[in-house]
């Protein structure tokens, strides 16, 4: 951290007892950890279960599935360098890191919360792939895989480094008891950097979500018309499937993206504890229910998964492998086959 000292000299990071105006009463900071502590808890749980179950069989260990468990390491990443400091920080009632741990937070959960945003993304673009066959011929194997995860990586370590080096920097975020990218501050360095920020690692992969969510739908629309009954049911699981995507995309960053929008435009804006608070959690709740929707909606997945949390049983008998919601979409004959 030696190499940067605007950051170690920063004054903004201090005890409430040094006369600074505490946000919140204790029992406000203890609601906030025990909360907090209850989310990390169950995060930690579903991912680390995630990757356990596909490096212990064989059989999910498929380019489709690299995706799934890249957001599980990302996830559990957020939750073990932002969720658990949180609940520490939120029970002491005061940011205890400094300056130093501030920016290693705030670079970390960025680092890991965008590459889980790319990846999200990425789902999406596999899945149009693999239903639409945009390409032709041309099928989905590891080498894509790898070359999207280590795109989604690559990409977020990018746009993440920058504060490190001047452009833009990591700061207090909400009732200062986490950090953040500095969404409030007027020079013109961070200004630039915060719209690159939005534009390229929030609204693109939005909007490749929504792009290839709805050609996928359309494309099991038309064979749906022509499929009969089962073609028709296929397409209202799977649309079932894009609905809950997309809305967890939407519930868990767009308040957090609405609130940095707002402080960007307006940083004297004067906003109540819990608008400044409720965005950061939803955020950070991504963590838990990532897995819970794209995990275990598969029932590949819950064959193992399920067991395993459960001790050995399972309450929910398995389906017939012709239930997956997933299916795949042969362009030159319009019929629908499970994956």
């Amino acid at each position: 951290m030696d190499s940067f000292p605007e950051f170690l000299n920063d004054s903004s990071i201090h005890h409430h007892g040094s006369g600074a105006k505490v946000p919140l009463p204790w029992a406000g900071f203890l609601t906030l950890s025990l909360l907090m502590a209850v989310f990390s808890i169950t995060a930690v749980v579903l991912n680390a279960t995630v990757i356990f179950v596909t490096l212990r069989h064989k059989q999910l260990r498929q380019p489709l599935n690299y995706a799934l468990v890249n957001l599980a390491v990302a996830d559990m990443g957020i939750t073990l360098t932002g969720s658990v400091p949180y609940v520490v920080t939120n029970a002491v009632g005061y940011y205890i890191m400094g300056r130093g741990g501030c920016v290693l937070e705030g670079f970390c959960v960025a680092l890991f919360g965008i590459t889980a945003l790319c990846t999200v993304a990425l789902i999406a673009v596999e899945r149009l792939f693999v239903v639409c066959k945009p390409l032709g011929t041309i099928t989905f194997q590891s080498k894509h895989a790898a070359g999207g995860l280590a795109l989604s990586w690559l990409w977020s370590l990018i746009w993440n480094t920058p504060p490190l080096f001047g452009w833009g920097s990591y700061q207090l975020e909400g009732v200062g008891t986490s950090c953040g990218p500095d969404w409030q501050s007027r020079d013109f360095k961070n200004m630039s950097y915060i719209i690159c920020y939005f534009s390229l690692c929030f609204a693109v992969p939005f909007v490749i979500i929504v792009v290839s969510y709805s050609w996928l739908l359309y494309t099991l629309r038309q064979v749906a018309k022509v499929g009969g009954c089962a073609a028709a049911r296929a397409e209202a699981k799977v649309a079932r499937m894009v609905v809950m995507m997309v809305l967890a995309f939407l519930v868990s960053w767009l308040p957090y993206a609405t609130l940095a929008l707002i402080v960007i435009f307006n940083p004297d804006v004067q906003l109540p504890v819990l608008v400044k608070v409720i965005p950061i959690y939803m955020a950070k709740s991504s963590t838990v229910y990532n897995p819970m929707i794209y995990i275990y909606m598969n029932k590949q997945f819950q064959r193992y998964a399920i067991p395993l949390l459960m001790c050995g049983k399972d309450p929910w008998p398995s389906e017939d492998d012709t239930s997956e919601a997933l299916t795949v979409v042969s362009p030159m004959n319009n019929k629908i086959t499970p994956e």
